[in-house]
C-alpha cells in the first residue's frame, strides 16, 4: 500500500471522534500509513426530533456512506447499533473489532443504584428499548419510575441529572468507557434487567467493496467472535422487520467451559414502551462458523418471537 494518508470518515460528536481515533491508531499500526479524521455531519446529529420519530434507521450513517461512495473518505467508523441491517452492495463491512462491554448503565444523582431510586424517579433515555425494559422491570418488582424521552450528547444527558431535572439517565457502558467517563456510572444494569441494542458496544469499519487491498488491511482488526455475535443479533432485528429505534433488545454471548468456547446463546426481547407486554426468548446452539449460520440463528429466534406476538408490540414496523 502507498504511504499516502488514509481518510477516515467519522461523525463529529466527542464519542464518535474518540472511537474513530482509536480505530485510526489501530489502522495506522496495521497499514503503516497515517490516518486523518474527516468529520461529517449526519442528519441524526442536526435533527432535534426524538430518534423514534425520525425513524432511527440510518440517520447517523447515511452521510458517512455517501462520503464513502463519492470517494471523499477511504473508510468510515460507525457504532454498529446505528447501522441499518441491510448492507449496500457497494460497501464492505471490512472489520468488526473486539466488542466493548455491551451493557447499559445508570448515571444517577447521589450515586444511587437503579433499585434504590426514590418512588416516582424520573429516568431519562432516548431509547424505546430501554423504556420498555425498565418499565417492565419496575412493574414486576414494585418500583415506581417515570421514563422521560431525552436527546443530546453524553454531556447534555448527564447534565440533566446534575441540574436536578432528572434523577437518572441511561447510557451505554461502551460509550462512556471510550470517552473516559466510566467512573461516573452509578449502576451497571444486568443483562437480565435490560438487554442491550443489537450490536451495542461494537464498532463497524466500512469501506468500498471494490478496494480489496484496504479490505484485507482493515480485516486485521476483525474479531471473529464479535462478528458472529452481532451478525446473529442484527439478523434477529432484520427478521422482526424492526429498525434501530424499535424497542428490540438482543445479545449473543459465548458460553465457555473453562477456556473452551462451547456454544452461543442468543437472547431477544421486544415490548411496549410502558413495559406492560413483553416477549422475551432465548436460544442456544453451536457457535456459528459462518455468516449464514449466524444469520440463521437470528432468524430462528425471531420466528419464535413473532409466533408469540412480537410484531404487535413494536409500533411502526420498518419496511
Amino acid at each position: 500500500m502507498s504511504s499516502k494518508a488514509l481518510r477516515l470518515g467519522t461523525r463529529r460528536s466527542r464519542l464518535a471522534t474518540a472511537q474513530s481515533g482509536q480505530v485510526a491508531d489501530a489502522v495506522s499500526r496495521v497499514t503503516g500509513r497515517p490516518v486523518e479524521l474527516v468529520e461529517i455531519t449526519t442528519y441524526g446529529d442536526t435533527s432535534r426530533e426524538h430518534l423514534a420519530q425520525i425513524g432511527g434507521t440510518g440517520v447517523f450513517v447515511t452521510a458517512l456512506r455517501d462520503a464513502l461512495l463519492r470517494g471523499e473518505v477511504d473508510f468510515a467508523v460507525h457504532s454498529l447499533k446505528d447501522l441499518p441491517t441491510a448492507q449496500p452492495e457497494e460497501l464492505a463491512l471490512a472489520a468488526v473489532p473486539l466488542r466493548e462491554d455491551p451493557r447499559d448503565v445508570i448515571v444517577a444523582r447521589d450515586a444511587l443504584k437503579f433499585t434504590d431510586l426514590p418512588r416516582g424517579a424520573r429516568i431519562g433515555t432516548g431509547s424505546p428499548r430501554r423504556m420498555a425494559q425498565l418499565n417492565a422491570y419496575a412493574r414486576s418488582h414494585g418500583l415506581d419510575i417515570e421514563t422521560v424521552p431525552i436527546r443530546g450528547n453524553v454531556d447534555t444527558r448527564i447534565g440533566y441529572v446534575h441540574d436536578g431535572e432528572l434523577d437518572a439517565v441511561v447510557l451505554a457502558a461502551a460509550g462512556l468507557s471510550r470517552i473516559g467517563r466510566i467512573d461516573e456510572v452509578t449502576d451497571f444494569l444486568s443483562i437480565d434487567t435490560v438487554l442491550p441494542a443489537p450490536g451495542q458496544g461494537a464498532l463497524a469499519i466500512e469501506c468500498a467493496a471494490d478496494n480489496a487491498e484496504l479490505i484485507a488491511a482493515l480485516g486485521e482488526l476483525d474479531d471473529p467472535f464479535t462478528r458472529v455475535a452481532v451478525t446473529a443479533e442484527r439478523s434477529l432485528l432484520a427478521a422482526l422487520e424492526a429498525g434501530c429505534s424499535a424497542p428490540v433488545g438482543a445479545l449473543a454471548d459465548l458460553l465457555a467451559d473453562g477456556q473452551i468456547v462451547k456454544e452461543m446463546r442468543l437472547r431477544g426481547v421486544v415490548g411496549t414502551t410502558d413495559g406492560a407486554r413483553m416477549v422475551q426468548l432465548s436460544t442456544t446452539g453451536p457457535v456459528p462458523e459462518t455468516n449464514d449460520q449466524a444469520m440463521a440463528l437470528g432468524r430462528e429466534l425471531a420466528a419464535e418471537m413473532l409466533a408469540q406476538g412480537a410484531a404487535g408490540l413494536m409500533g411502526e414496523r420498518a419496511h
